[in-house]
C-alpha cells in the first residue's frame, strides 16, 4: 500500500510554508485537496491537481485507488489532525502509511490572539456537523474555541446561545486567521447582528449564563426529567444517574438502548463520553421522531433511531458493549438477545417496576450474577400549610458484566 503526505497550509499561503513542507508539494505526483488550497500552490506541469469531490468520505477510497504508486501529497488546513483530513486518511489506510506534516493550527493561532492558554480552553469543532453539537460543551465560565464549517456558522451559533440562555456570552469571530485578510468582530450573542462572516473563521465563546437560564445541562448523568420534553417515556433522574454509572459509557463503545425510557439513558451516555455510540429502537414512528428531536436539542444529534420490534431488530444492530433495557425484563426472549449478543466484557442494566418483570430480575440475577439493588426516592411536596416526604415508585435494578 501506498504512502500518503499530508502537509498543512495556513491562511498565509505558499509563502507561510516550511522549506520542507514546499519540497514534499514540489516532488509529489499527485497533490490532493480543496478547491482554496490548491489555488493557493504553485502551478507544476507534472503534476495532477485533485479537487475533492462530495461526499467525500465515500469518494476517498476509490480516489485513492486510482493514483496508487504514485507520490501523493494532501493539502489540508493547519494541523490536519485537528477536525482534518489527516485523522480520516489515518482511520483508513493505517498509522504506518500516513505522514503528517502540520503548520499552526487555527485553534493554536485564535488562543495566541485571544491570549487563552491551552489548559483553560476546549475545542469543538462544528465542521460538517450540527450546531446543536455545541450545547453539552455550554457551561457558565467556560472557554471555547469553536471550528466553523463556513461564514454563516457564528450567527447560527449566536441563536444557539441566546436560545439556551448564554446571551451575555462574549463572541469573538477571526476571519482567515494568519492571511493578509484576517479580521475580528467582538460582540455578545444577543447583540452578534453579522449575518455571514468570513467563509474561513473560527468563533471564540466565554460563556456566560444569563440569570433567568434554565438548569445547567452538565455532561455529568443525571439531566432533569424535563429536559427530555413532555412527551415520551424518560427513565427517572435518580435511576437513570445509576443506570450510567454501571453502564460506564467509555470512548469507541456502543450502547443499545431498548424499551420504554431508553432514550434518555442513550442521550445521556453520549453527552457523557463524546466518542462513544449508541442506538435505540422504537417501534412507534411518532416515537422515532421525538427521539431525535430531544437528541439533537440536548447536543447528540448523533444518536442513531431504529425503527423496529423488539428484539427482531437487533439482529440488524452492530454488537454492543453496553446495554440498558428499560422495563422489560419480563420478555425472556428480549434479555437473553440482549446478553448473548454484549461483548465480553459488556455490561448490561435493567431495570424493573412491575412484580413480574422484578420476579425476573430475580431470575437472572441468581442465573448470571452482577448486583441487584433497589432505588427508591422520596422527594418533598411543599403545600400552603407545612411540606411532608412523597415517595416515588421504587425501581429495581440489575447489572451484570458479561
Amino acid at each position: 500500500m501506498q504512502r500518503i503526505t499530508v502537509v498543512g497550509i495556513g491562511a498565509d499561503g505558499w509563502d507561510g510554508l516550511a522549506m520542507e513542507s514546499r519540497r514534499l508539494v514540489r516532488e509529489a505526483e499527485v497533490v490532493m485537496g480543496g478547491k482554496r488550497h490548491l489555488e493557493i500552490v504553485p502551478w507544476a506541469w507534472w503534476q495532477v491537481r485533485v479537487e475533492w469531490p462530495h461526499p467525500l468520505d465515500e469518494a476517498l477510497p476509490a480516489l485513492l485507488d486510482e493514483h496508487e504508486g504514485k507520490r501523493v501529497v494532501v493539502l489540508a488546513s493547519g494541523d490536519p489532525l485537528v477536525a482534518g483530513i489527516g485523522t480520516t486518511l489515518v482511520r483508513m489506510l493505517g498509522a504506518e502509511y500516513v505522514e503528517i506534516v502540520p503548520t499552526v493550527s487555527a485553534e493554536s493561532l485564535a488562543r495566541a490572539r485571544m491570549h487563552w492558554s491551552y489548559e483553560e480552553t476546549s475545542l469543538v469543532s462544528l465542521i460538517d456537523r450540527d450546531v446543536r453539537q455545541l450545547v453539552p460543551h455550554l457551561a457558565p465560565g467556560r472557554r471555547l474555541v469553536v471550528l466553523s464549517n463556513d461564514g454563516g456558522t457564528p450567527a447560527s451559533v449566536a441563536a444557539l446561545l441566546v436560545a439556551q440562555g448564554y446571551g451575555g456570552t462574549t463572541m469573538t469571530v477571526l476571519g482567515d486567521l494568519g492571511g493578509l485578510s484576517e479580521s475580528r468582530a467582538d460582540a455578545t450573542a444577543a447583540s452578534w447582528n453579522v449575518r455571514v462572516a468570513p467563509e474561513v473563521n473560527v468563533v471564540c465563546l466565554d460563556c456566560v449564563a444569563d440569570e433567568s437560564r434554565r438548569s445547567a445541562m452538565s455532561s455529568v448523568p443525571g439531566l432533569p426529567d424535563s429536559a427530555f420534553g413532555e412527551e415520551g417515556a424518560v427513565v427517572a433522574r435518580d435511576a437513570r444517574a445509576a443506570a450510567l454509572a454501571r453502564l460506564a459509557p467509555a470512548a469507541g463503545d456502543l450502547l443499545w438502548g431498548l424499551g420504554p425510557g431508553a432514550a434518555s439513558v442513550a442521550i445521556e451516555w453520549l453527552r457523557a463520553e463524546p466518542l462513544a455510540s449508541a442506538v435505540v429502537v422504537e417501534n412507534d414512528i411518532d416515537a422515532v421522531a421525538r427521539t431525535k428531536e430531544s437528541a439533537a436539542d440536548l447536543g447528540v444529534p448523533e444518536l442513531r433511531v431504529v425503527r423496529g420490534t423488539l428484539p427482531e431488530a437487533l439482529d440488524s444492530l452492530a454488537a454492543p458493549d453496553a446495554v440498558f433495557l428499560g422495563a422489560r425484563a419480563a420478555d425472556t426472549a428480549l434479555v437473553e438477545a440482549a446478553w448473548g449478543a454484549l461483548r465480553p466484557g459488556g455490561r448490561l442494566v435493567a431495570h424493573a417496576v412491575t412484580l413480574d418483570d422484578e420476579a425476573a430480575l430475580i431470575d437472572l440475577f441468581r442465573k448470571h450474577g452482577g448486583e441487584l439493588v433497589r432505588i427508591g426516592v422520596d422527594t418533598v411536596a411543599a403545600s400552603d400549610a407545612a411540606i411532608a416526604w412523597r415517595a416515588s415508585q421504587p425501581v429495581m435494578q440489575w447489572s451484570a458484566v458479561r
